[in-house]
């Protein structure tokens, strides 16, 4: 894995700033800053998720260190110029899990001094990592706000099993998917591959292509990013998914976009990922492949892994939260009930659930000004309960 220094000044916005922090969790942590003028702000942390960096947060941390923040956003683990990480397919994968996660958050704010923040913010799967830092400890993340993936609560402990008999078996949704006229796979699994990584790594159209149609694909530019509810974990119902989600079965996630990838117009009409900007994401994951973000899928999909999450089997979510998406991100439904469950079971004190027109899985970039408003509505209502 190549390293490379700070940011350059030039690709980052007035009042943000790159930097490295040694020895988080075994980790240097690259992070970008805003509001670090004095020690006596509150704080907030962001946590990204894939294929992002703490870049992808960039649109909205001057607001928020506007409004008097220290807005702390770091490359996490298996990501951007973090290093210390294994981006081995047969590496140390247990350090990718949620709960090692939640130790670099917690480490890396013991390492710049704070004991606690005002809100722990998470977008895709920084939403899932913002969770559990929610659920793990709540003495330390004050709030909580997540993006584009509800958390409809950790896995369940089988219950009462010594007086009841088991209910029949969950059917196997990835074999029904394979059998569809249609035949499809889910790509969480296809993440958790040997091959993923360089079928993105090293796909034909190279990886700047590659990110362009992927990001586009997923974003209210491409309209046929029209979420709807689905009734059921079953290979029908997910199968109504786009193929970034639910992809056909014999092609890989390079191939899947390639066919939607914009027009010259379109790209010169994309007002949220001007090229010099998408040029940065393309150096950061050309230099680092994806398989260290494909680690955190490996994990989220393996049996083994997901078994220590349910030792907060019941538990609620009791500080603050919300949660923000946008009304065209398909990721809002991808987990049939997840959206409901949030609020009615897993987040005691959920002060507001909003979708954004004119936003799909990119919010926080696609409509940078709406999502600031909202959360700083959010972070001020959370002061008061």
């Amino acid at each position: 894995m190549n390293t490379m220094g700070i940011y350059p000044a030039n690709e980052l916005p007035n009042g943000v700033r790159s930097r490295f922090v040694e020895d988080v969790n075994g980790l240097t942590m690259h992070v970008l800053e805003s509001g670090f003028e004095d020690d006596v702000r509150p704080a907030l942390l962001l946590l990204h998720g894939f294929p992002e960096l703490a870049y992808s947060w960039r649109k909205i941390m001057i607001p928020l260190a506007a409004a008097g923040y220290h807005v702390i956003a770091p490359d996490q683990r298996g990501y951007g110029r973090t290093t210390g990480w294994d981006a081995d397919y047969e590496g140390d994968l247990g350090s990718f899990r949620f709960l090692n996660l939640v130790q670099d958050a917690v480490a890396l704010l013991s390492a710049l001094g704070k004991r606690k923040v005002n809100a722990v913010i998470g977008h895709d799967f920084g939403s899932s990592v913002a969770s559990y830092c929610a659920l793990a400890r709540p003495d330390i993340f004050g709030a909580m706000a997540l993006m584009s993936a509800p958390f409809a609560g950790a896995p369940l402990l089988p219950f009462d099993t010594v007086n009841t008999s088991p209910g029949p078996e969950t059917p196997d949704i990835h074999d029904a998917l394979a059998v569809l006229e249609r035949p499809r796979k889910h790509y969480q699994w296809y993440y958790s591959t040997r091959p993923a990584n360089d079928d993105m790594w090293k796909c034909p159209q190279g990886v700047h292509d590659f990110l362009r149609a992927y990001y586009h694909n997923k974003s209210a530019d491409w309209f046929e990013n029209k979420p709807v509810r689905l009734t059921s974990w079953t290979a029908p119902e997910a199968a109504k998914m786009p193929t970034y989600y639910i992809m056909d079965r014999d092609q890989n996630m390079a191939e899947t976009v390639a066919a939607y990838m914009p027009s010259q117009d379109e790209i010169s009409r994309c007002d949220w990922l001007l090229e010099d900007e998408l040029q940065v994401y393309a150096r950061e994951f050309g230099r680092t492949g994806f398989q260290g973000g494909l680690q955190w899928y490996r994990c989220s999909t393996s049996p083994a892994y997901s078994a220590e999450l349910r030792l907060f089997s019941g538990r609620t979510i009791d500080v603050p939260s919300c949660f923000i998406a946008g009304a065209s991100d398909w990721g809002v439904h991808q987990k049939p009930g997840a959206f409901d469950a949030m609020q009615e079971r897993t987040c005691t004190a959920m002060l507001g659930r909003h979708l954004i027109k004119g936003a799909g899985h990119w919010v926080q970039q696609e409509q940078p000004g709406e999502v600031s408003r909202l959360l700083l509505k959010f972070l001020d209502a959370a002061k008061k309960t």
